[in-house]
């Protein structure tokens, strides 16, 4: 098929055929069913494979390897990730006021294969689900807890653990910051990161012709190379920094779902537990790779938007619903405030913030990018650029700004009002199931946060292994089964070897923060492959 083809959508810049190094994207079928892209299957799989022993074999040494790591790499890189993921915000922003804005993605004709119900769904399942369970209740108490007691009183001095310092004893202030540094980190920017990738993926998908595989983005700068080693090793960066994304959320997952089955049933705490919990679930989210796309992560996507709906309606009603709203309305208005100190890359004082939690999730969400921006990509033919971006950069953000306010706003009013420190002491799995402790019906809505968790934590990993196995098979959406269960299997196996080294859950987050450095340049080249594809597009 040449990628000048009409029915591609038009508007190609590549004047090559399909054929053209398709010796190299052809996969090869090899022992045990496996459709092989070589080199990037066998380079990823045996890396992760060898990681796996090793980590295994010398958790001394790879514990103290993994905290090496994270302190290099958010010491010594934090502006760099503060400056990319401020300028994919800008550039997003950009293209929807731009005439860009009317390319349609599949062309004028194509038509959304989802509906606006089933998209926002699966957009959430896949892209934040994990993280809003866990952090929805512990990350506005922590910073409001840091910003409220941020100055020290022998000199004054600021805390830099404390969001841009200390609020200096203000009780109300230390709240509206905490909300706005935590709407900072689930806001425009993580958003704008998936939006890159998965724009260029669609992009260059529907529009050109080009496999679904984040090599294909890059056409435009590195021409047919990108069929050669210099694509071989964009898809093999995207790969390992997907599963240890992928990996982390998981180990998150796992750890807030052991406390609340603790807190519930007195299910005992630590890693046997733990992994227990991990084998398991990846075992029914094998279950629904084999299902496919439809059939298995659509129909959990939307049970699991359907209870999340009921848990937040729940709390906002039952909980200080007057408390909640104007919190709603004022973190907004703190956000708006406080985002050009919070994105500022510069001359930070309050490094174990910055550092240690911005720094931190800009790398997290930058190697989820792949896995989401490919997942959107796959669901998301036939809007326009424009529509596409307000919806998967702005109305997002506004729901989890909601979603936020809604469990972070009950926690502080709980601390603040009621006097309820237990829950800021406690650690951050725990919060949650805490908070919901002091609501009615407190048995069963924490039943149904460990549900969401373990759902979330399924939609996850079986997202994540369809996404891994196309990159590995050259952009094949339909890779033989053998090969999506050695992934989805691999991804909890990285899971429990990490929670089972010496760092435990910051070992994971040293693996996010390692891969999550070279994507970042990856996503930077990819805005200008982008303008270079939009640009050749009849709009």
């Amino acid at each position: 098929m040449s990628i000048n083809d009409p029915s591609v959508g038009g508007g190609a810049i590549i004047e090559t055929d399909y054929e053209i190094g398709q010796d190299n994207m052809d996969g090869h079928v090899g022992p045990f069913g496996f459709d092989i892209h070589n080199p990037v299957f066998m380079i990823s799989g045996l890396s992760i494979i060898a990681f796996v022993f090793y980590t295994l074999a010398l958790p001394e040494q790879s514990g103290a390897l993994f905290s090496w790591l994270f302190s290099a790499v958010t010491q010594q890189f934090d502006w760099f990730f503060f400056g990319a993921a401020d300028i994919f915000v800008i550039f997003c922003l950009a293209l929807i006021v731009l005439p860009y804005g009317s390319v349609r993605l599949g062309g004028k004709d194509a038509v959304p294969d989802y509906s606006y119900i089933g998209w926002f769904a699966m957009l959430f399942a896949a892209g934040m689900g994990i993280g809003l369970m866990f952090y929805g209740v512990s990350e506005p108490l922590t910073h409001f807890s840091t910003a409220f007691g941020g100055v020290t009183m022998e000199d004054g001095a600021r805390s830099d653990w404390a969001p841009l310092g200390a609020a200096a004893g203000d009780q109300a202030e230390a709240i509206r910051l905490g909300m706005a540094a935590t709407v900072f980190h689930w806001g425009l920017h993580p958003w704008a990161i998936y939006a890159v990738v998965a724009l260029a993926l669609a992009l260059f998908t529907y529009n050109k012709g080009l496999p679904l595989t984040i090599r294909s983005a890059f056409h435009p700068i590195f021409g047919d190379r990108v069929w050669g080693w210099t694509g071989h090793v964009i898809d093999t960066l995207a790969v390992f920094a997907t599963l240890f994304g992928l990996a982390t959320s998981l180990g998150f997952g796992a750890t807030q779902a052991n406390a609340g089955l603790n807190h519930l049933f007195g299910v005992p705490v630590g890693p046997t537990a733990e992994v227990l919990l991990i084998s398991g679930i990846t075992a029914v989210a094998t279950i629904s790779v084999l299902r496919g796309l439809d059939g298995g992560v659509k129909v959990l996507s939307e049970i699991n938007m359907g209870l999340a709906f009921v848990l937040l309606l729940f709390v906002l009603l039952v909980g200080p619903t007057l408390a909640i709203l104007t919190g709603f309305v004022s973190s907004l208005g703190a956000y708006v405030e406080y985002l050009p100190g919070l994105a500022n890359p510069l001359g930070r004082e309050d490094t174990n913030f910055s550092q240690g939690w911005t720094a931190f999730y800009w790398a997290w969400w930058i190697s989820w990018s792949p896995f989401v921006g490919m997942f959107i990509a796959r669901v998301s033919r036939g809007r326009t650029v424009r529509e596409f971006l307000i919806c998967v950069l702005l109305i997002p953000s506004m729901v989890c700004i909601l979603w936020m306010s809604v469990f972070g706003g009950a926690a502080i009013q709980q601390v603040v009002q009621d006097g309820f420190t237990a829950v800021q002491d406690a650690p951050l799995e725990l919060k949650l199931f805490l908070m919901l402790e002091q609501l009615p019906l407190s048995s069963i809505t924490s039943l149904i946060g460990i549900v969401l968790v373990m759902v979330f934590f399924i939609t996850s990993s079986d997202s994540g292994s369809l996404v891994i196995d196309t990159i590995t098979a050259g952009g094949k959406v339909d890779a033989p089964v053998p090969q999506r269960v050695f992934w989805c299997v691999f991804e909890g196996a990285v899971a429990i070897v990490l929670l089972l080294s010496v760092g435990g859950l910051a070992s994971l987050q040293s693996m996010v923060i390692s891969t999550g450095l070279p994507f970042t340049v990856v996503l930077l080249l990819m805005c200008v492959a982008i303008v270079k594809g939009l640009a050749s597009e009849p709009r």
